[in-house]
């Protein structure tokens, strides 16, 4: 069993920044491939990014490239999403999950999940 905390999520301005962390516990994160994915009001979950277990590895949906940033650290068992020039459309709850499949955009190819972070962007 892997449990995942998400933290960092925040109200922000337009053209702001954000960094959010995912802790795991349980299990090493090292085994794992581990994704971003948010749910906007009324909307369905979506896929933000993935990174490999070693970090080697990385992928993002278009709407965020060049914008938001996936990292890892297996030393501290975290993974990060780094947010910049954040826009109102990225207002949506954000969740980690992690999976034994390698950069994987849906849903189901992910075990476990966190309990979500709401990011809130004002215009």
């Amino acid at each position: 069993q892997v449990q995942l905390v998400e933290s960092g999520g925040g109200l922000v301005q337009a053209g702001g920044s954000l960094r959010l962390s995912c802790a795991a516990s349980g299990r090493a994160l090292i085994n794992y491939g581990m994704g971003w994915f948010r749910q906007a009001p009324g909307k369905e979950r979506e896929f933000v990014s993935a990174i490999s277990w070693s970090g080697a590895q990385t992928y993002y949906t278009d709407s965020v490239k060049g914008r938001f940033t996936i990292s890892r650290d297996n030393a501290k068992n975290t993974v990060y999403l780094q947010m910049n020039s954040l826009k109102p459309e990225d207002t949506a709850v954000y969740y980690c999950a992690a999976g034994m499949g390698v950069l994987q955009t849906k849903i189901e190819w992910y075990d476990y999940w966190g309990q979500g972070t709401q990011v809130t962007v004002s215009s």
